[in-house]
């Protein structure tokens, strides 16, 4: 018989059991009851090894309720380390959460206490609403202050001198004030200016046309062709109204000066060899001919497109429309650099003189109606109009690339200019003419919707998003160029230090300003005429971003001019030296200070629904025309 092993009582109850199934759950079980528990415990290395596996399965359990980073996190946070950084440590992030103290939570309002906490929110938006009414209100009172200025003293001459509280004809004699600032009364709903301009218009105008002599083509269009059809579409005749919203004359007597003026104003497109019209008119005798140095400007021949589009639309005659689109349709077809083009070209040759590029004077609104003219007609509706926005689309990319710098040493970017060509030298030069591109790039963006709306639809192309940012940081740079100077007004132009320019002594004046060093004011360039571009874009940039330090800017500038500018006896004038306190005052009012300017700031203080960024186009002179067709009256003005 063989020998008996020794054993022991743990082998008693073994009855085979390593070849049993065992879950684990058994198993931590017999281990936790049994002498392992005690074996592990009275060693160093059973500690340790109990210890590592509970953080072990603390670390596995908090790591798999942690967030996993999205697709869309990753690519908007692509390129930034710490933010891929981040998105690997979710374990770590987990494990500091289930340490943290749970967040306070707001305490649960009785019923009574959440009416009031509601009435609160009410108040203080209520109470904003008051401002801003408030500072409307302030803008129609200037407005007013200007006008009693104007019909006291130059009433149906084309502008007023202030000072000397008399008239001037300085736009060929129409009474150009009292066209430009008509349909401004009628947004601001002043129904007894309405009255008085629209009474004169209709006992006046149709007899100065027959008999004035040479005006320019231009700003006859903009201003006094412009006013009429404006003031035509929002008294409500174009969509039959019964009862006529204003008193005066009956709207159709817009139409038919209107229709009368733009027949003398063809002569200009039929007598020209070439698509481009010539630059002057004498209205008496039906002839045009060139200015004296035989040039037209790019920016004049392009800008009268949405003025006769839109007479053509009202009269069913096609005339109108085909002799102006006939200007861009030739622009077309000529050679630019990057979409961008000189400011001059020649209605014999029909190409372009000289190589001097800029978006000032002269340059300036043939980009602008590029976009606003395909915009007039719906959007890309007419697709034969496509070739105006991808023309927009080219030079808006070629001022980026060509003009767009940085100033020194903070910073501001601004658009300059290329006097000599592509080839040239830079110059840091920028008139104020060209702040109305920030409005423009907004607007050319976002089709006039807001940039939520266009954001939430997915409308924005990486084009879109670049015009966007470029237009917000131009908006900032104009307005320095106000807060810059000693009376808070912007200078007629501006030049910025960069690596290559630098002048001292010329600052604005105020030196508090963040910006004094950054731009420099030259001593011919420091008057202020009442201009409306950069409140022009003030009000886009706000319609479009909602970001209300557009209308704290506005309203700064409006103190400004109230300030410098008013004229006890009535009206504004323009100023000799912004840098300089007291300011020396020019004597004279702009028609574009009622025309554009406090249109443009009333607007900015009041209602979005007012004039509808995504319904209405305004023209370079700030008169407002349907976006491609008639528009119901009771959603084109609202009472402020």
């Amino acid at each position: 018989m063989s020998k008996v092993l020794p054993s022991s009582m743990r082998d008693v109850d073994y009855d085979n059991a390593k070849f049993r199934h065992r879950s684990l759950f058994k198993v931590i079980t017999r281990a936790s009851h049994g002498s392992i528990k005690r074996d592990c415990l009275q060693c160093s290395t059973g500690k340790l090894l109990i210890i590592l596996m509970i953080v072990g399965l603390a670390f596995l359990i908090l790591s798999r309720t942690s967030p996993v980073p999205s697709y869309h996190n990753s690519r908007v946070n692509k390129g930034t380390s710490n933010e891929e950084d981040k998105s690997h440590t979710g374990g770590a992030q987990g494990f500091r959460r289930f340490w943290r103290r749970p967040p306070r939570l707001p305490p649960r309002l009785t019923p009574d206490e959440k009416v009031r906490n509601d009435s609160l929110i009410n108040n203080l938006e209520e109470s904003e609403m008051l401002k801003w009414r408030a500072r409307q209100q302030k803008v129609k009172d200037a407005f007013l202050h200007a006008w009693s200025g104007y019909k006291n003293y130059a009433m149906g001459y084309d502008e007023l001198m202030p000072l000397s509280r008399r008239g001037t004809d300085s736009l060929g004699g129409l009474g150009a004030t009292v066209v430009d600032a008509l349909d401004t009364a009628m947004i601001m709903d002043i129904d007894e200016i309405v009255l008085e301009a629209g009474t004169w218009i209709e006992n006046n105008l149709q007899e100065r046309i027959a008999n004035k002599g040479q005006v320019n083509l231009f700003e006859t269009t903009i201003r006094v062709l412009g006013g009429l059809l404006s003031a035509y579409h929002l008294s409500g005749a174009e969509h039959g109204m019964v009862t006529a919203k204003f008193r005066g004359p009956k709207p159709d007597v817009y139409r038919k000066i209107a229709k009368d003026l733009a027949d003398r104003l063809l002569v200009a497109f039929t007598s020209s060899p070439t698509p481009i019209p010539f630059s002057d008119v004498v209205l008496r005798d039906h002839s045009a001919h060139p200015a004296p140095d035989g040039l037209s400007s790019t920016a004049e021949v392009a800008t009268l497109q949405l003025e006769f589009n839109y007479l053509s639309d009202i009269s069913n005659d096609t005339k109108y429309r085909m002799e102006a689109m006939k200007v861009l349709e030739h622009l077309k077809t000529l050679s630019k650099v990057d979409g961008l083009v000189p400011i001059y070209i020649s209605p014999y040759s029909g190409e372009f003189s000289g190589e001097n590029i800029r978006l000032g004077s002269r340059g300036d609104s043939y980009y602008e109606y590029l976009i606003k003219v395909w915009l007039q007609h719906g959007r890309g509706q007419n697709t034969d109009l496509n070739y105006l926005h991808k023309m927009y689309e080219e030079a808006m990319k070629g001022v980026r690339q060509r003009l767009v710098r940085k100033s020194k040493p903070k910073g501001l970017v601004f658009v300059g200019e290329l006097p000599y060509g592509i080839d040239g030298t830079f110059s840091p030069k920028m008139d104020h003419l060209v702040c109305f591109l920030p409005g423009t790039l907004a607007l050319g963006a976002t089709k006039g919707s807001t940039k939520n709306e266009a954001l939430k639809e997915n409308l924005l192309s990486f084009e879109d998003l670049e015009n966007l940012k470029l237009a917000e940081d131009l908006m900032k740079t104009c307005f320095e160029m106000y807060a810059v100077t000693s009376t808070g007004l912007a200078p007629e132009i501006a030049y910025f230090h960069v690596d290559e320019f630098a002048e001292d002594g010329l600052d604005g004046g105020n030196k508090s300003s963040e910006y004094v060093n950054d731009i420099i004011i030259k001593q011919a360039d420091r008057h202020n005429l009442l201009r409306p571009e950069t409140v022009e874009s003030l009000f886009v940039l706000y319609r479009i971003t909602e970001d209300k330090k557009y209308r704290d800017w506005g309203w700064q500038i409006l103190m400004a001019f109230e300030k410098y500018t008013r004229v006890d006896s009535g009206g504004y004038s323009s100023l000799d030296d912004v840098t300089m306190l007291p300011p020396h005052r020019r004597d004279k009012m702009e028609t574009f200070f009622l025309g554009e300017t406090l249109k443009y700031l009333y607007l900015l203080f009041g209602e979005s629904t007012n004039i509808p960024l995504d319904k209405f186009i305004f023209s370079t002179e700030a008169h407002p025309f349907p976006v491609n067709g008639a528009l119901k009256m009771h959603d084109t003005l609202q009472t402020m």
